[in-house]
């Protein structure tokens, strides 16, 4: 995965953080989504970065993790998003 890619969230999801978790509702197809802890961080990250390579960066200074460890952790996440429509990759 290219980590240059930029991340843009569907406008058809909602997010909002209850707890230590976000939930996320895509609007068009009605589904809902439950992200742990991490998740919700990586899913702020992305809301505030603009590429894959700045959410990594900014895993980094919250977590203590291996990169590699990090980078095939974001990859995995950001593939369900990608499978689930509620994020789109393109370029930067």
């Amino acid at each position: 995965m290219d980590m240059n890619q930029k991340i843009k969230i569907a406008d058809s999801v909602f997010a909002q953080e209850v707890d230590n978790e976000m939930v996320l509702l895509d609007m068009n197809s009605e589904n809902y989504f439950g992200l742990d802890e991490v998740g919700k961080d990586i899913w702020n990250a992305m809301q505030q970065t603009g590429t894959l390579q700045e959410v990594h960066d900014a895993m980094l200074e919250i977590y203590d993790v291996e990169e590699d460890v990090l980078k095939r952790d974001i990859e995995v996440f950001v593939d369900k998003l990608l499978q689930s429509g509620l994020i789109e990759l393109g370029e930067e």
